[in-house]
């Protein structure tokens, strides 16, 4: 029952996604066309005559067909960056995690065990969850007088459970974040090379080469470009924040099972001694 939830809910996030993503490069399309392509923004009151002198928005819509796909990449990596920024935060809990696991570290240290779930139950969120999972595990195996060993493997298997349930959803949408590094470059170089395709055409034209198309063909190519590397460059930032950030809630979790299970041996110790 719980796989057939799991799958019906990936497959919505997943069908989500693609509809965040169409939208993206719909907007971008509409942003490059209506906005940029204003005839307010040339000369002559049309799209096609030259740019207004110092109108970027205009010299940005002579980048041509790519820009949209561009704009629309750019807008993907906004729209995911803020979406998976509100599900780390949601999953840090409502106050500060490290604030919280000095607390919760300090109770299972001293034995306060049941202080310790109540700091859980206050901080709510993924690492929380999942400490207190092994906080009540512990407290399970303590009535049943497990070995060391058998309430350490216990312990981290529980650990291990709770966390399976809790983190994958924070990685959801990375991939997308990954592929847009790569995309957003691909893309500007797409660009790229279809203006230096108009650019070489306007110089093999008989006779005199058409300047204008030069000068178009050339402005197309370094748009293109500007635009993928800026893409790039923030889906790299981004992936790599909210990787490291992820890697902090791995590690408090691994850090709050370690402290409980060796909690346990100097129980188990005391009790020999």
């Amino acid at each position: 029952m719980a796989n057939v939830k799991k799958e019906g809910g990936s497959k919505s996030v997943g069908m989500i996604s693609g509809i965040i993503i169409v939208a993206c490069i719909f907007v971008g399309w509409i942003i490059w066309y209506f906005v940029m392509g204003s005839g307010t923004n040339f000369e002559g009151g049309l799209n096609t005559g030259h740019p207004l002198p110092g109108n970027y928005l205009a010299m940005v819509y002579k980048g041509g067909p790519i820009v949209p796909v561009l704009m629309g990449l750019l807008l993907m990596v906004i729209v995911f960056s803020f979406e998976r920024y509100s599900v780390i935060s949601k999953a840090s809990g409502k106050g500060n995690l490290d604030a919280f696991m000095k607390t919760v570290q300090g109770d299972i240290k001293g034995g306060k065990i049941d202080e310790a779930i109540n700091a859980c139950d206050k901080q709510q969120g993924s690492v929380a969850n999942a400490v207190k999972s092994a906080l009540i595990k512990y407290q399970e195996v303590k009535k049943e007088g497990f070995t060391s060993e058998e309430a350490a493997e216990t312990i981290h298997k529980e650990i291990e459970e709770a966390t399976s349930l809790e983190m994958p959803m924070l990685e959801k949408n990375l991939t997308i974040l990954s592929t847009l590094v790569a995309l957003g470059t691909l893309a500007g170089l797409l660009g790229t090379v279809t203006g230096m395709i108009k650019a070489f055409g306007a110089l093999a034209s008989a006779g005199t080469p058409d300047q204008a198309a030069l000068a178009n063909g050339i402005s197309e190519a370094l748009i293109n470009t500007a635009t993928g590397i800026s893409t790039s460059a923030l889906a790299i930032v981004t992936y790599n924040f909210f990787t490291s950030k992820i890697d902090t809630l791995t590690y408090s979790i691994d850090e709050a099972g370690s402290t409980i299970v060796n909690t346990y041996r100097k129980f188990r110790g005391s009790l020999k001694s």
